[in-house]
């Protein structure tokens, strides 16, 4: 994965106007869009569509400095069908308008051209298992919440503040599959969505497929196939949001499977506010 993260680097660089056909990329490297996008978001920090962006108009930026002449060959070269286009994704990278640029020079933001390195230190332990699991559905109360990377994500909070204490108890009876437990649920998101990026937050229950979801709920029906369930200990919410960083740089690049669509699912052992035990499911593949 680290060699095809950056041929697709390679490709970003190589291909300066038009669109990146990134599901055929995938395909000749044998692995899949979502896949890939999944990890270079992660690795990288940001998505791929925004690396892209800045890349382009990082060179655009150089050009106009050096005193390019026209505008609309500018933003052709780095694939802008019209000025207008190109000078709002320009001014969104580097804060000033080409005209400015050319006129004076910068300030130019710079987008170095990425290089991914794997450690091989393995610097976070991980306690992880394979399950296989058949159809099942996730029911709860559901909510649209905006993608925070660091920290609790305050959205979330108030949604499960919201839900009355006898509706948790009522949850936890209608349970009757793995993942066991109230569950913190994530899902409707874009493989490489940029933080603030609306996902449905879903704060219920697993279920077998054929038991019946009161009509109040909200649910999530997910088909047969394997699950990695990460296991981790510590001050929350930091220890999950490492873990999760850790799946992607040390180990999916190091073990046979990849990510496949689908909810991560988040399965609370033990909570006291400030220190969690907790479980995280990803659906999972064979790469």
């Amino acid at each position: 994965m680290i060699g095809t993260l950056n041929a697709l680097v390679d490709l970003v660089e190589a291909t300066r106007s038009d669109e990146i056909d990134v599901a055929g990329f995938a395909r000749e490297h044998g692995t899949t869009e979502y896949h890939l996008r999944r990890m270079f978001s992660a690795l990288a920090g940001m998505p791929l569509s925004e690396y892209v962006r800045r890349r382009r108009m990082t060179l655009a930026g150089a050009e106009l400095a050096a005193g390019a002449s026209s505008l609309l060959d500018v933003a052709v070269r780095h694939g802008y069908g019209s000025v207008e286009a190109f000078g709002r994704a320009f001014r969104a990278v580097h804060g000033i308008g080409p005209a400015d640029a050319r006129r004076d020079g910068g300030p130019l933001r710079t987008q170095p051209t990425l290089r991914f390195r794997l450690s091989v230190e393995g610097s976070t332990p991980m306690d992880v298992t394979i399950t296989h699991r058949p159809a099942f559905v996730l029911a709860g109360h559901a909510a649209e919440v905006p993608l925070i990377h660091e920290g609790v994500n305050p959205h979330i909070q108030a949604h499960i503040a919201a839900i009355a204490p006898e509706e948790h108890a009522r949850l936890k009876a209608l349970a009757d599959a793995e993942p066991a437990g109230i569950l913190a649920i994530t899902a409707d998101i874009e493989p490489d969505a940029a933080e603030g990026t609306l996902l449905t937050y879903l704060h219920g229950v697993a279920l077998q497929d054929t038991t019946a979801v009161p009509d109040d709920l909200d649910s999530l029906r997910l088909d047969e196939g394997s699950w990695a369930v990460f296991a981790a200990r510590g001050p929350f919410p930091a220890t999950l949001q490492n873990l999760w960083a850790a799946t992607a740089t040390e180990w999916f690049p190091s073990n046979p499977w990849r990510l496949r669509p689908g909810p991560s699912i988040v399965r609370y052992l033990e909570f006291t506010g400030d220190f969690a035990s907790c479980e995280l499911w990803l659906p999972v593949e064979q790469g």
